[in-house]
């Protein structure tokens, strides 16, 4: 069997068989199929995508290229959560905490920033010690000790997700739905969890586009977890504008702590307790996802969830300093507050640009191992429907530069619609499968 084959037959729009993907996922993982042979292959399967077999294949063998975790030792049931990326997505920082709250275990493998879009894993490292790193026997320690864990993927948890994860990012390939879904749920897969919500973007600032592409992924996703048996179910939400109002990493961490203290924006704090909520509901915690929601709601307003965001936090070795004090989490050295061009009403937001530009300004990578500056970033003061008179504050914009500042400016003000007439604020949630 040879790569360059596998890569051909995939090209031509054929159907692989499961010891295909095995020794192309071995292959890569072990370093005999190099990188020019993967992208090669990821753009094919871009081009010409995967029949559900050969996405549950591919997840299955991306799964086992190493160690999976069994955590009933530690609990009878443990759930976990992701998020197919989008601009402005903190939602595992709130949601972990949450349901970990309510005597859920969290045990979660996360990545990090992946084109336009924000990783878990940058926005946790923005705190002052905080360790991603960690062996497995860590993994279990803390998850056992605390109900909350999340990591970077390790050396030993689906190794082979990890390289395909870093060389897609650079290679115009993120956007494959059967590619997305094999990275979700190998990760999941590997990590033990038995029940998973999968939290699909849709919109300017997502990876699918369009909501019948979101509701495919959502299914193809629901559909390997169940076949491996697991609870799965999937909330489809609306990215055409950024979720909540901050982009960066270390921006993204303080909204996530006002939160957590029983603030922060609506849409997002909305959008938390829909995810959290689900988890619950599927652990059986709660009869219905509005029950769930509102022993989620107790959560924030008597400060354990914001407890146990400390204990975990704390416990991967951040500073406590800097979650009594955001202020001391890493800042930029330019903070410049652009104000509305025009009287107006905002129609349209493009996440997209927006997350683009956070990436310009050193918040994201654009290239393979880049490094990030945690403290660069974008705030919003408006959101689509808002009714802004010339002059008021519209966005923040925090740079390393003069030259990235100004760019930035242009380019987030030609980012923004405006029209004359009211407009209803756009539904958030689109709906749920599963």
């Amino acid at each position: 069997m040879r790569a360059v084959d596998i890569i051909a037959k995939k090209r031509d729009g054929l159907e692989l068989t499961s010891q295909e993907l095995e020794f192309f996922v071995t292959g890569y993982t072990n370093g005999t199929i190099p990188d020019y042979q993967a992208s090669a292959w990821c753009m094919a399967v871009l081009l010409n995508g995967m029949t559900p077999a050969e996405a549950t294949a591919l997840t299955l063998h991306m799964a086992r290229s190493g160690e999976t975790l069994d955590l009933h030792a530690i609990a009878p049931f443990v759930v976990d959560k992701h998020s197919t990326g989008g601009v402005g997505d903190k939602t595992s920082l709130v949601v972990g905490p949450l349901v970990a709250a309510q005597g859920l275990p969290v045990g979660k493998m996360s990545g990090r920033g992946l084109g336009f879009s924000g990783g878990t894993i940058d926005k946790l490292e923005s705190i002052p010690g905080f360790q991603v790193s960690l062996t497995t026997t860590q993994f279990m320690e803390l998850l056992a000790r605390h109900g909350l864990v999340i990591a970077g993927q390790s050396a030993d948890l689906a190794p082979a997700d990890g390289k395909f994860y870093a060389l897609r990012d650079v290679t115009a390939t993120v956007e494959s739905m059967p590619l997305i879904a094999a990275s979700v749920m190998s990760k999941k897969i590997a990590a033990g969890a038995d029940a998973i919500v999968l939290d699909v973007k849709v919109g300017r600032g997502a990876f699918m586009k369009t909501e019948a592409e979101a509701v495919a992924l959502a299914e193809l996703m629901v559909e390997i977890g169940r076949g491996v048996g697991r609870k799965v179910a999937a909330v489809i939400a609306a990215m055409d504008q950024p979720l909540g109002y901050a982009v960066g990493n270390a921006l993204e961490v303080k909204e996530a702590i006002e939160t957590l203290h029983n603030g922060g924006p609506e849409d997002f704090r909305e959008h938390c307790l829909t995810i959290a909520g689900k988890m619950v509901e599927l652990a059986g915690k709660a009869a219905d996802l509005d029950t769930a929601k509102a022993l989620l709601a107790t959560s924030l307003a008597d400060g354990t969830a914001w407890a146990k965001f400390g204990a975990w936090i704390t416990a991967q070795g951040g500073d406590q300093a800097a979650l009594d004090n955001p202020d001391l989490l890493p800042r930029a050295p330019l903070i410049e507050t652009v104000a509305a061009p025009r009287r107006g009403v905002i129609t349209a937001i493009d996440a997209a640009e927006v997350g683009k530009t956070g990436v310009m300004l050193g918040g994201g990578r654009e290239k393979k191992g880049d490094p990030i500056d945690y403290g660069v970033g974008i705030v919003h003061h408006a959101k689509i429907g808002a009714s802004l008179n010339q002059g008021d504050p519209l966005l923040t914009i925090h740079a390393n530069s003069a030259k990235a500042l100004a760019t930035a400016k242009e380019r987030l003000l030609g980012a923004i619609e405006w029209g004359e007439a009211p407009i209803a604020t756009p539904p958030h949630i689109r709906q749920i499968i599963g």
